[in-house]
């Protein structure tokens, strides 16, 4: 709970504090790696940080919570918490760390805003840091007992079993324990990190959701390749993959994370609405997979977009376990379809009940869509493509809390409304 006496600092200084967020998170990160190089190996997306993705990722973030508190004093705000400790623990953050980045954030909100920073105002928003930093440390210590590892320690290597070509860019990677030990739990529609060594000599770490069912002892990551675009290089991480590992590699692989996936009990009675576009897809194969697995005869929607068929990863799969799936439908939305594709409803495979595959052309468009209004939602992609979507949903009644979304990367957040 905020005080009565910060909260009204907050509220006069959120708006000039706000406003230099973007310098403030750029001295920050600037200083922090000058002095603390080593936080750049295995931590830190070096990519986000040229960009500028993080620094205002962080600033939102921060800007969040201070918001969130001044709306309702007594509680704070647990999806934005939940999302960052998984992301945390995924790179395995531990408690220590909040030290030093409260050590040069403030340093740098001095910096920047000079005078104005009192010693109320200063005290005011390290009550906010302390409050945002104490619930994530609370929730990424429970995050690390779950998963059966000591805080900060989520690594294991893994053997590369089979790499598959989804599509020219995308490629897919069967991984089972290097050590022959059992695979850790994981639930449907949650991530890993792989962590990887660069040229270099510097490790870098990228999420990857889980394309295939969790509950057996193998696992998929479905990876695209990132194509250098506006200025932006390609992505090392991606690329190395790609470029550089296939059978019998080994790879380094976190504990699974990730705060939006299917509950359980899988073969519930209440519908899910799967949406996605581009790469977007991997983590809703994983949730068409597990349903599969476990014989769930509850109705499940899947509605993807992609610029064509044959760019289209894990189209086949989705298509096939969609057929294995007494209560499922799937629409298809290609920007440039194959003519045989266009508009056209493709029945299911082995003569079963149900709607199969529909295949249209153009950008997704639900209007006219039989939306269960009690369904849970998930959604993938690139951000406008969810910002736009998760509009449709709510203009169709869909309530908020019930759209689920995942970003990779630093996480900009969709608004809350």
């Amino acid at each position: 709970m905020l005080s009565e006496e910060s909260a009204a600092v907050i509220r006069a200084t959120l708006p000039a504090v706000a406003g230099a967020l973007d310098e403030i998170t750029t001295r920050f990160y600037g200083a922090m790696f000058r002095d603390r190089p080593e936080l750049l190996d295995g931590m830190f997306n070096r990519g986000n940080q040229a960009s500028g993705a993080q620094r205002r990722a962080l600033a939102g973030s921060i800007a969040g919570f201070a918001t969130a508190l001044l709306d309702d004093p007594d509680t704070r705000p647990d999806t934005l918490l939940d999302r960052i400790a998984h992301k945390h623990a995924a790179v395995g953050v531990t408690d220590d760390q909040y030290t030093i980045v409260h050590k040069y954030l403030f340093g740098a909100i001095a910096e920047v805003l000079g005078d104005a920073v009192t010693p109320e105002v200063a005290a005011a928003w390290d009550e906010v840091y302390w409050l945002m930093a104490g619930a994530l440390i609370g929730r990424e210590a429970r995050l690390y007992q779950d998963a059966g590892v000591t805080p900060g320690e989520v690594w294991r290597p893994w053997t590369v079993v089979e790499r598959r070509t989804e599509t020219p860019d995308t490629v897919s990677f069967l991984l089972r324990p290097a050590d022959g030990g059992p695979a850790p739990r994981a639930r449907a529609g949650q991530y890993v990190s792989v962590r990887v060594r660069m040229a270099d000599g510097v490790r870098q770490v990228r999420q990857y959701s889980l394309s295939s069912d969790p509950g057996d002892g193998l696992r998929r990551i479905t990876v695209k390749r990132v194509a250098a675009a506006e200025g932006t290089p390609d992505g090392e991480v991606s690329t190395l993959l790609h470029e550089q590992v296939s059978a019998g590699d080994e790879l380094t692989l976190s504990a699974p994370f990730g705060d939006v996936f299917l509950d359980e009990p899988a073969d519930a009675g209440s519908p899910v609405v799967l949406v996605s576009a581009g790469i977007g897809c991997t983590p809703m194969t994983g949730i068409l997979a597990h349903l599969a697995a476990v014989g769930s005869t509850r109705p499940v929607l899947v509605l993807h977009a992609d610029r064509s068929p044959a760019d289209h990863a894990l189209r086949a799969e989705t298509r096939a376990l969609v057929d294995r799936l007494p209560g499922a439908r799937a629409v298809c939305w290609y920007e440039h379809p194959e003519p045989a594709e266009a508009s056209q409803q493709v029945e299911r495979a082995d003569g079963a009940e149900g709607a199969g595959t529909e295949f249209r052309s153009g950008l997704m468009d639900l209007d006219g869509l039989e939306l269960a209004q009690d369904a849970t939602v998930f959604l993938c992609g690139p951000l406008p493509f969810m910002r736009a979507v998760r509009g449709q949903l709510l203009a169709a009644g869909i309530p908020a809390r019930s759209i689920r979304y995942e970003v990779f990367g630093p996480d900009l957040w969709l608004p809350a409304s």
